[in-house]
């Protein structure tokens, strides 16, 4: 069992977003961030980022990205 937190989560759709901030701008944040994604991905959890600037400047347009996304993966 893996035991992680992501931003955001949905089981139905093992979506997980993660919004990246002045946090991630570590070496060592940026590998753990890969190492949890790969564990995660490996157990069929897709993965969507974006960068926390983009959500506070073009949410509607984050919103979109999630929604075409469903609309792919769903049908």
């Amino acid at each position: 069992m893996l035991s992680y937190v992501v931003d955001f989560y949905c089981h139905e759709l093992m979506l997980a977003i993660e919004v990246d901030g002045s946090s991630y701008d570590s070496l060592e944040a940026q590998a753990y961030d890969l190492n949890r994604q790969i564990r995660l991905e490996d157990h069929r959890v897709e993965f969507l980022r974006f960068n926390d600037e983009e959500i506070k400047r073009n949410i509607n347009v984050v919103v979109d990205e999630i929604k075409d996304w469903i609309n792919k993966e769903v049908g």
